[in-house]
């Protein structure tokens, strides 16, 4: 994974890089600018710092700025909930070890009850995973609909892994691209959180070496809250699934997620989860192995 330095540096530089000077409000002087969007003085300017100050912090060096500095650079850069989450993050993990506020060690796995939880939820596909995008558990709906993910013998199954590395998922997912940018961008936004978690270094150094749709999409510093929104499937038994979905995190379960599809009623998709829920209840019609098999 990179350096923390290199970190900075580069997702600073890419905002940068995206907003013109039209766009911040500035006047544009003259055709020729030797940099696409704005340059670092008109960031300084924007947020009210020194010009000095600002270049050391692009160069990597958030150590010791403060929350009103970094909400200022946020709003020069007109950065996002995620993006102004992740500087944050950033800034953090710069902090000297004893000035670092500690955080809540990321759970390891699922309680009984959380798994009571979802088996209790009979008409909707909901399941758990980590911020590494591990599925830790699931209902059968959940299984069933996740079958190609799960058809894989490695546990947890990992769908940062389906998606980049498992030909699968281009027929599954109806917007790979869109899924692919999804996938990347909370990486991304997890390695700043927390850059030192060994399993997520380890998942993201496999997927830059076997992925060059992952390294394309890793050197672009986005990063994405995933909270809510649709979802296009096409599962090989139903057909396309065009479902909601809602993220939950667990206060006191750090790390863990909680994801839950729907579909209106009267729909196609509602129908789809119908008849899935049916063979999902007939032993050997789908694939509802355990999310926990190694």
């Amino acid at each position: 994974m990179d350096d923390h330095h290199a970190q900075v540096r580069e997702f600073l530089t890419s905002r940068r890089a995206r907003l013109s000077p039209e766009q911040a409000g500035l006047p544009a002087f003259g055709g020729n600018r030797r940099v696409p969007g704005l340059r670092r003085e008109e960031v300084a300017l924007l947020a009210g710092v020194s010009i000095d100050y600002y270049v050391r912090m692009e160069r990597g060096n958030l150590a010791g700025a403060s929350g009103s500095v970094l909400d200022s650079i946020a709003r020069a850069l007109q950065l996002d909930d995620a993006e102004r989450a992740h500087l944050f993050d950033l800034a953090h993990a710069a902090a000297p070890a004893p000035a670092r506020q500690r955080r809540a060690k990321p759970t390891a796995g699922v309680t009984a009850s959380i798994q009571r939880m979802l088996d209790a939820i009979t008409d909707a596909p909901a399941w758990v995973r980590n911020a590494r995008h591990d599925m830790l558990a699931a209902n059968a709906l959940a299984r069933a609909l996740y079958a190609p993910l799960l058809a894989e013998d490695r546990r947890p199954a990992n769908t940062a892994r389906f998606v980049y590395l498992d030909p699968a998922s281009q027929g599954f997912f109806v917007d790979w691209e869109r899924a692919a940018d999804d996938i990347a961008a909370m990486l991304r936004s997890e390695a700043g959180r927390n850059p030192h978690d060994k399993h997520l270094i380890e998942l993201i150094g496999e997927l830059s070496t076997r992925s060059e749709e992952f390294r394309t999409r890793w050197a672009a510093h986005n990063v994405r809250f995933h909270r809510t929104g649709r979802k296009s499937l096409h599962h090989p038994t139903v057909g396309r699934l065009d479902l909601e979905f809602e993220a939950m995190e667990f206060p006191a379960h750090p790390g863990l997620t909680l994801l839950v599809y729907t579909a209106p009623a009267d729909t196609p998709a509602a129908d789809g989860l119908k008849l899935l829920a049916s063979l999902a209840a007939t032993p050997g019609r789908t694939d509802d192995d355990s999310t926990s098999r190694r």
